[in-house]
């Protein structure tokens, strides 16, 4: 790969992390406060499905999440095989895929 495509694959990283760092202490902050209350699962979900502030929130999350998450798979791939280009792409595309699909799936279960 080209050292330009390595320097967007380290920018990307670093913006992904400062989309995900915000929505993790929302997240944690939501479930912190969902635990004290004692609600269940089915009064968080249907606070969560009136409100459509919450999938577009997750929907984020989980778009950095599988962005941020395949780019550190392939740099460790990169460093801990032999892997170089093929192999460490596509099993962090793959990676990012299956985020993606799993993570999609439950934010449409909330909305």
């Amino acid at each position: 790969m080209s050292g330009r495509f390595e320097l967007w694959l380290f920018a990307l990283q670093r913006l992904s992390a400062m989309v995900l760092a915000p929505l993790v202490l929302v997240h944690l902050g939501t479930m912190m406060y969902a635990v004290q209350d004692g609600l269940s699962a089915s009064e968080i979900l249907a606070r969560t499905q009136a409100n459509l502030l919450w999938p577009i929130l997750y929907g984020i999350f989980v778009a950095a999440a599988a962005l941020h998450g395949a780019i550190g798979l392939r740099t460790i791939i990169r460093e801990m095989t032999p892997w170089r280009r093929t192999g460490a792409n596509a099993v962090s595309a793959l990676f990012c895929i299956a985020v993606l699909v799993l993570g999609i799936g439950a934010v449409g279960a909330i909305s």
